[in-house]
């Protein structure tokens, strides 16, 4: 597969066209940013690490008919994946209260929420990803209601999957992100699922394994990242 025509260049991803118009190329990177890109770092390894948890994260959630955009990975901080037109909400899928959830509503850190709460955000880096509702989602024709219908399905059938699969590897699933498109008739589950992308505690000491690391300049980025991989690949 060769890489084409550079597309698009994100916070944490690079996306190229490829010789196939049904398949993109994405090449993750070390960039670290935090606060809509106000704090920056490049760390190490961070892309080769994402690109691998992603990959694993896609192939079991493929395995259980969740469908998703990821093809194979290509290299170590490449993977291929299927085209999307990509629907400009985000996803985020909560059982633990934390960070944004935490301030905005005065629930302490740590508390588990009775119900998994699903939240919006218009995906607009200028306007800094601001939360929205269904009315609003209709109302800018972002997506249409069996659209948003199936993304819900899917993203809290993701949530049942995850929450078990990473327990038995000693992490709390706190909260994450997720991205959707469109690719044909198809709504499909995008982006990468990743310490960048979700909130990982480890089970016993709620040690943070994720990005907050960054955010909050605790150290460690790079090395909790790497536990993560370690646990999911088995190491001991």
């Amino acid at each position: 597969m060769k890489k084409g025509e550079f597309l698009y260049e994100g916070k944490a991803k690079k996306i190229y066209r490829t010789d196939d118009p049904e398949l993109y190329l994405v090449e993750f990177k070390d960039d670290a940013t935090a606060f809509d890109g106000v704090k920056k770092d490049s760390l190490a390894d961070k892309g080769i690490l994402n690109n691998r948890l992603s990959a694993i994260f896609f192939e079991l959630l493929e395995e259980k008919g969740v469908e998703t955009h990821y093809e194979k990975t290509v290299s170590e901080r490449e993977m291929l994946v299927k085209s999307l037109e990509i629907i400009p909400v985000e996803v985020i899928v909560r059982n633990i209260a934390a960070g944004s959830l935490s301030k905005r509503l005065g629930i302490p850190e740590g508390t588990v929420m009775k119900k998994t709460v699903l939240e919006f955000s218009l995906k607009d880096d200028e306007l800094h990803d601001p939360m929205i509702n269904h009315y609003h989602i209709y109302a800018m024709d972002l997506a249409e209601p069996e659209e948003m219908a199936e993304i819900e399905k899917v993203a809290l059938r993701v949530n049942e999957l995850l929450v078990p699969y990473l327990r038995d590897k000693g992490i709390t699933l706190v909260d994450f992100k997720l991205e959707f498109g469109r690719h044909g008739d198809k709504i499909l589950l995008g982006d990468e699922i990743s310490p960048d992308t979700c909130r990982f505690w480890d089970s016993s000491s709620q040690e943070k394994l994720d990005k907050d690391r960054f955010r909050r300049d605790m150290g460690g980025v790079v090395e909790a990242y790497r536990e993560v991989l370690r646990r999911l690949e088995g190491g001991e």
